[in-house]
Parts: structure tokens; sequence; C-alpha cells
């Protein structure tokens, strides 16, 4: 297992110099484009890594659980996976924190354990990659892509809701 890195890039290595590709050259012309393209979807991810911290640390974040766990236990969605749905689209790195807090606080095999895995699955960091996607893209028309996209997440978590349900757990 530890070899497959070194085999894939030694088969790089030979096929370009089987077809008598630059190598050299066309790494480094590889590396500016991976440069230009970092440059291009930072200052959206900067943006949005900021606004998931802000959100955490100003409260905003638990006046929204507080507010939408009443009807998210009618539903199914315990209070402890809360937070987790509400980071998970603006975060990834977050909501992994968040999940694995639930996971030591509730246990991995607790309903909001597996829910919370299941969530994580089945849901997008959806806003994170609008913003690196569109900002890359320039596409300036996203009004239609927001609502998709969350509509899809809450279609995920519904369904995870649903199957743990159905399957007992």
């Amino acid at each position: 297992m530890q070899y497959i890195t070194p085999a894939i890039i030694a088969l790089v290595i030979i096929i370009a110099l089987s077809r008598r590709k630059p190598l050299y050259t066309d790494f480094i012309s590889g590396a500016e484009d991976g440069i230009d393209i970092l440059k291009s979807i930072f200052p959206p991810l900067v943006a949005m890594l900021t606004a998931a911290a802000m959100l955490r640390a100003s409260g905003a974040l638990e006046l929204a659980i507080n507010f939408i766990s009443p009807l998210a236990n009618k539903i199914g969605l315990p209070a402890e996976v809360m937070p987790l749905v509400l980071i998970r689209p603006v975060s990834g790195s977050g909501s992994i924190g968040v999940l694995s807090g639930i996971l030591n606080d509730c246990g991995a095999d607790s309903l909001p354990g597996r829910l919370a895995s299941v969530i994580c699955g089945s849901t997008e960091t959806t806003f994170y990659c609008l913003a690196v996607y569109f900002s890359k893209t320039r596409v300036k028309h996203i009004k239609r892509a927001v609502p998709c996209a969350v509509i899809g997440d809450l279609t995920g978590i519904a369904a995870a809701v649903f199957a743990l349900r159905l399957l007992g757990m």
C-alpha cells in the first residue's frame, strides 16, 4: 500500500519519457497553473472560512439551534446533531470537528452518532463549494444554484433520518 504513490509517479515519468515529453518543463508549467488557480480561489475560501468561524464565535449558531430544535425533534432529528446540520453546508473541517464531538459525546453506535455519520456522508459543504467553483468559473447568476443545493442538503438529511428510523437504529 505504501508503494502506490511512488509507483504512480514512476509510471507517469516512464510514460512521459517514452512519448518524449519535456517532463520538467511540463511539471513547472503545471505548478504555475496550480498557483494561478490558488490565487483565484483563495479570497472566497478565506471569506467562507471566516463566516463559519464568526457563526460559531458569535453565538448565532446556538441561537439557530435553539430556534430550529423543536421542529427538528418532531421529524426525528436529535438536538445533538443540529450543530452538524448547520455547520456542514459552510465548513467541511468544521463539520468534521462537530462530528468528532458528537461521536465522543454520544458514541458511534448511538442514534445521534449514526445519524451524524450518515449526514456527513450524504451532504456537501454547499456554500464552500459554490463559493470556490463560481469564483473560478466567474459565474454571475447563482440564484438558482443556491436553492437547489440547499434542497439537496435537506434531502440528504431527511433521507438519513428516514433510513435510520426505517432500519430501527
